[in-house]
């Protein structure tokens, strides 16, 4: 089984508009659509069983909103699961994180560059000391425009709470690859591969992979700014071994996942 572990969709009647703001915001051109018809369809057709879906909240009144299309979507389509979103300007966030539970989301997702806060920031220590143990955390990490994600701070983070699950999107630091590396190296945390590997080119992300360990990565692509069955077929041309490969498509997914 191949689980893309870094997915977005959006309700059909918005999908097109949200997609022009994630081309904006990361001034790159996106060819899919944003609706899980098209990326199960993708999926299908690419050799991807399972999406995990990550949705983000520009804002604190759109938190119940989103969570409630991501379980809904989720429910309908067996082959999705879905993370919530949190705002951190939300009041009551513990009451939002128990709906998520109670909606059978099985993370957060938190985007620091678009939301706009620090990732150490310290109003931000309460809900991670709320989900440690209880939930996985998702953070978009790195962009050379912005601080706010800077691998540093997730180190800091990492280091004062320990039994938060996090995962470390694009490599740990997208466009500071390099640094991600200095300050997770030796961390406990995964990282998944989403927007990376065009970027840091095969040889390149898979000497990555073996200087993290293939059983702190996970596959993701991105969508809808990136095809999943294309960015298979970039770690499938990697020549990882066969065991590599089972931890970043599957069993670190599943072992996150576990009730």
């Amino acid at each position: 089984m191949v689980v893309d572990f870094h997915a977005h969709i959006y309700p059909d009647k918005v999908a097109g508009k949200a997609v022009e703001s994630v081309a904006k915001f990361y001034t790159i051109t996106v060819r899919c659509d944003g609706t899980a018809e098209d990326l199960l369809a993708r999926g299908r057709q690419g050799g991807v069983d399972r999406f995990v879906i990550l949705p983000v909240a520009g804002v604190p009144a759109q938190v119940e909103s989103i969570n409630n299309f991501t379980a809904e979507i989720c429910l309908a389509n067996p082959q999705l699961i879905g993370f919530g979103t949190l705002h951190q300007e939300m009041e009551h966030p513990e009451d939002e994180i128990a709906r998520i539970l109670s909606l059978g989301l099985r993370g957060i997702k938190l985007h620091p560059d678009m939301q706009m806060f620090h990732i150490d920031d310290e109003g931000m220590y309460e809900i991670y000391d709320m989900i440690q143990g209880r939930l996985p955390l998702l953070l978009h990490c790195g962009d050379y425009r912005y601080t706010y994600s800077h691998p540093a701070r997730l180190a800091k983070v990492l280091d004062l709470f320990p039994k938060l699950t996090v995962i470390a999107a694009h490599f740990g630091g997208w466009s500071l690859f390099d640094l991600a590396r200095e300050y997770l190296g030796n961390r406990s945390c995964y990282l998944d591969v989403s927007s990376s590997i065009m970027f840091l080119g095969q040889q390149r992300a898979a000497e990555l992979i073996r200087l993290y360990g293939a059983e702190r990565i996970l596959f993701g692509s991105d969508y809808p700014m990136w095809d999943p069955g294309e960015e298979k077929q970039r770690v499938d041309a990697m020549g990882l071994s066969d065991r590599e490969l089972e931890l970043i498509y599957e069993k670190n997914a599943l072992d996150i996942l576990a009730p």
